[in-house]
């Protein structure tokens, strides 16, 4: 779960905005919780209805479409529809959070399957199957954010990040019942010899390389 500090609110026409200090992955229809702002109202469950980047100034009565200033922007701001009585106009608080979770789907248990020849025998292999794709999901989609790409959380952004996850939570499933490496019989393996984190999983999801402008 991730959270944002809320820095500016704004109120006109049934429809809430909120300016946080910093950006992030939220998307229009992502479900958010607002909490912790002085004006209660504001508080509570929403989905994201806009993510505007002028400052808003309400919705044209012929339309219905919300009109904003082009002569202002106002970048990190994440709108809502929200009935109150009351409308408010923009002020600075300091105050209050939004928290969301980030769920990415770039591959399936089947995508983890099918890369490792078709194992699931049993329906405890399938669900840790699905345990590792979720968990690749998750850490790639994170280890990628970290390297400075913003990606959907839907829509893989490429073949190679596709391979790359898939084969990360394959490198998990093989992993599954050993200390620290792959199961095996060979006595003669050096421990720790293969990770899941490989040089080609790192070269297909464009991390660890050197930052340049």
């Amino acid at each position: 779960m991730a959270s944002l500090a809320v820095v500016a609110q704004q109120q006109i026409d049934d429809y809430s905005v909120l300016e946080t200090l910093v950006g992030s992955e939220i998307a229009v229809g992502r479900a958010i919780t607002v909490a912790s702002l002085v004006t209660t109202a504001f508080n509570g469950s929403f989905t994201v209805y806009a993510l505007p980047q002028y400052q808003y100034l309400g919705i044209d009565a012929r339309t219905g479409e919300p009109i904003y200033d082009r002569n202002y922007p106002r970048a990190n701001q994440v709108m809502y529809r929200n009935v109150q009585a009351t409308d408010i106009g923009l002020i600075e608080v300091y105050a209050g959070t939004i928290t969301y979770t980030l769920t990415c789907t770039w591959i399936t248990s089947g995508d983890v399957d099918d890369w490792l020849g078709g194992v699931a025998a049993t329906a405890a292999d399938t669900a840790f199957i699905g345990t590792c794709a979720d968990a690749a999901n998750a850490f790639c989609f994170r280890r990628r954010q970290e390297s400075g790409y913003f990606d959907s959380l839907t829509a893989v952004p490429s073949n190679d990040v596709k391979l790359a996850t898939i084969m990360y939570a394959g490198a998990l499933y093989r992993q599954r019942g050993a200390v620290q490496d792959f199961a095996g019989f060979d006595q003669m393996q050096p421990a720790g010899s293969t990770v899941g984190l490989s040089g080609i999983v790192k070269q297909l999801l464009g991390i660890d390389r050197p930052q340049v402008a």
